[in-house]
This record gives C-alpha cells, structure tokens and sequence, in this order.
C-alpha cells in the first residue's frame, strides 16, 4: 500500500537511484548495521534470538558481496535499500527488524562519515609515502647544485635537496590537513533518527564505542544534516592536489629538451602515435590536469550546502558523488607523483651548467655593498648597471674589468670576485632554512622528525 496513485515516472526513478556510485559504501553499512542490531538486542529492543539471526544473516550479504555474487536488484534505490532488500530474502520477516529505531538519513551518514574518515588516514599515510621518497631523494642529491626561479627566470642557485625539500613540507601541512578531516570525522550520526530523534531507549555511546567514535553527535537535527567532514576531506585534497599540480608542472618542464635537468622513468611515460622518438611526461601532465578536477568538486559540494534548509534534503545526495571522485583522483595522484619522484634519475652535470650562469649572484654582490655601508636600493642599482654593462656587451660579470667596477661604486674591489666564485653563491644563503649545506642538513634532519611524527603531535 502507498500515498501515491501513481508509480515514479522511469526518469525520475533514474534521477532519484543512487546505487549505481553508493553501492562502494557496503562495507560501511555492513559493519554499521551489525553494531546497531547488537545494541538493539542489549536494550531489549530485539530479542537475542533476532539479533543472532540479523547477524548471521549480515555475514552471508558481506560475503556474497565480497565475492561479488551479490544480486542488485532493479528495484534497489540505493546500497542501504539492496542490503536490506537481500537480508530480509535470506532471514525472513526478521530482516526487517534491523531498520528499527534508525533512518536512512542517519544510517547515510554514518556510513559517510564512517568512509570519510577512513579515506582520510589512507590520504595521510600516501602523503606520508610521498614525503618520504622526496625526503630519500634529497639525501641522495644533497650537494647537486641547481638553478632556483622566479617568474620562470633563473633568479638563485641553490641545491636540488633544498628544492625537493619544499614539496616535503607542503605535503606535510596536507598530511595535517587530512588529520583535522579525520579528527572531523569522530561524531556518530547514527540514533540521530530521520531528525528528531528515535521512539526507543537506544545506547548511542555503545554503538558509537563499537565502531570507532569518540561520542554521538549531540543534536540529532546536526546530525543527519552535517557534511562539514566530506567539505574537510575535499578542502585538504584540493589543496594537495594543487600542490601535486605544481610538482607535476615542474617534471614536465626539467625532463624537457629545453631544460634537460631530469629524466623521467619509463613505467611513468608515454609514447608518442606517430614519432617514435618521443617521451611524453603524460603521468606528470596528468597531475596538472587533475587538481581543478579535485578543486571542482570541493566547489561542487559547497554548492550543495549552500542555503540548504535544515535538515535532510534529497539534494545530499549529490555529496557522493564529489566525494568519491575526489578520493580516487587524489589517491591516483599520489600515486604517480610517488612513483615519479622515487624513480626520476637527474642530470647533475646540466643541472651545474644551468646554476653556474653568473647573473644569478648578482643579488650577492648587492649583499656584498650593503655589507660595506650602502643601502640595498642603492646597491641594487649598482648592480643592475653591472649586469647591463655584461649582457651588452657579451660578457660574464666576472669579465668585468676593476676600472668598470670603480666606475659603478668605490666600494667594489678583488673580493667581488671572490663573490662570483660559484662555491660562494650557495654556501652564503646561511640564515636558518636557507640552501647552505649546513641548513640543509638541519633541514633534513627536521624532516625525518617531522614525518616519523604522527600529524598534529
């Protein structure tokens, strides 16, 4: 029997189901639903007998849907409705039972939340595996000089250690991020009801002990409508994937022709459909491409939110699906850029060629007459004068001659070309987190620290 007078016209029910991308929550729902018939039967809600027969009759859907000869039936609007479905097929009446004293507004969420918090901890620990390829490789290139750049110009040299180095810690502040996610995560909806509450004397604490919670969610209204953690993981994955952009763009760059300084690895390359010759850097254009593909998402999902009353709404439904997507493409990405990086091989004599161009000590000598009493604006034209003079007419600073240097200040002497002496530019960056070797070593060895360190200790 139902209200309706009429059955769901085809579209609808096409627009309405989401089974076809919320049937990977049965994991989730299984262990959820186990917990909650076992609390349900420690109320005296059910009968010991029912609960025993719910339970064996969740073990065989957990395994037919672990072997994958689980039937989803046409009718099955959603993973919660098919489980359900098949219980009761299995155990009987009984199977209905299980719904008791739950709706499938709170019995969503939790397994959501139940989700988002376990997509998180894989998030920190592929984080995790990345920080420590990058900070492997920095040992490995500890004193490999290389260009540094600003708007894509050479600017200074420092060491590739101190370059991978920056990625680490960007991937540590993710790892942080996706931390608060999962810390985000540590309310139980379940027992919250469609939004009132539940009719019976349910144990939210028990339930929210068996399955991992640190305490119910206080107000049931909250509880069914909060996706602040699915808006949390998305916002730490945005970011990191932006931060996967930027190491993507960069392999793209030095494994090119132009630049030389790396070659990628072979299981991390494509070929080309018609020039044999070629290698494309296709995994690191791909984790370029797929940050505002994550970004999206997190905007996606914000307009979901945005202005919806309270408190169920059938429009969070469209959470899933920007969940989802983003979680498989942020954990691809990780994936490759840590494949990447462990296997990238570097070219240390292009990367000295492109970090011995001269003009990039030219702040050092600035620094060098700041140091003798003149202030840096000054000194910055000076020098500028000083790089002007060598690029027209074809020389290196270096080249230039003591009555040019006289002509441009009295304060320069020999010791500017002491300055310009490759070993001197790298080695005086000393202030702390700097590229001298000394930093850099205080650096690593922050590093280790920081990633045998749980997030947020």
């Amino acid at each position: 029997m139902s209200r309706f007078h009429e059955p769901q016209h085809p579209d609808f029910a096409r627009m309405n189901t989401s089974i076809g991308f919320d049937r990977r929550l049965w994991p989730q729902d299984i262990v959820q639903s186990r917990a909650h018939a076992a609390m349900l039967a420690s109320r005296g809600i059910i009968s010991d007998e029912d609960r025993d027969t719910l339970l064996r009759g969740l073990e065989e859907v957990q395994r037919e849907l672990e072997q994958g000869h689980f039937v989803f039936s046409p009718d099955d609007e959603d993973v919660h409705m098919a489980i359900e479905r098949h219980l009761t097929e299995l155990v009987g009446a009984v199977g209905g039972r299980l719904h008791t004293a739950r709706s499938r507004n709170d019995q969503v969420a939790t397994d959501l939340v139940m989700y988002t918090c376990a997509r998180a901890r894989d998030a920190q620990q592929a984080t995790a595996r990345l920080m420590a390829a990058l900070l492997e490789r920095a040992e490995q290139h500890l004193d490999w000089p290389m260009p540094g750049y600003t708007h894509l110009q050479r600017a200074q040299p420092v060491y590739l250690s101190h370059h991978l180095l920056a990625y680490f810690w960007m991937l540590a502040r993710d790892r942080e991020r996706f931390a608060f996610a999962e810390r985000q995560c540590s309310r139980l909806p379940l027992g919250a009801g469609a939004l009132a509450g539940v009719n019976f004397d349910t144990d939210r604490e028990m339930v929210a002990r068996e399955l991992g919670f640190a305490e119910p969610a206080p107000n049931s209204i909250d509880a069914v409508s909060n996706r602040d953690f699915a808006l949390d993981y998305l916002s730490a994955a945005s970011t990191c994937a932006t931060h996967l952009s930027r190491l993507g763009a960069e392999l793209v760059l030095w494994s090119s022709v132009e630049f030389g300084f790396c070659e990628l690895p072979d299981a991390w390359s494509a070929g080309s459909s018609i020039m044999p010759q070629k290698k494309n850097p296709d995994a690191a254009e791909l984790l370029r491409a797929k940050a505002p593909r994550v970004v999206a998402h997190l905007s996606g999902l914000h307009g979901v939110m945005h202005a919806l009353p309270l408190t169920y709404n059938k429009d969070l439904q469209e959470d899933k699906e920007h969940l989802f997507d983003a979680v498989d493409t942020l954990e691809l990405a990780l994936a490759a850029a840590h494949g990447m990086v462990s296997g990238v091989s570097f070219d240390r004599e292009r990367l000295e060629q492109a970090a011995g161009d001269e003009l990039i000590a030219a702040t050092d000598v600035a620094d060098l007459l700041v140091r003798r009493g003149m202030p840096f604006r000054e000194a910055h034209g000076v020098v500028a004068a000083l790089v002007r003079t060598a690029v027209d007419s074809g020389r290196r600073l270096s080249d230039l001659t003591p009555e040019e240097l006289a002509a441009q200040s009295e304060l320069l002497d020999d010791e500017y070309y002491k300055v310009l002496a490759r070993e001197h530019w790298l080695e005086s960056k000393v202030s702390m987190g700097g590229t001298a070797l000394p930093r850099v070593r205080e650096q690593l060895q922050s590093a280790r620290t920081v990633l045998e360190q749980a997030p947020g200790h």
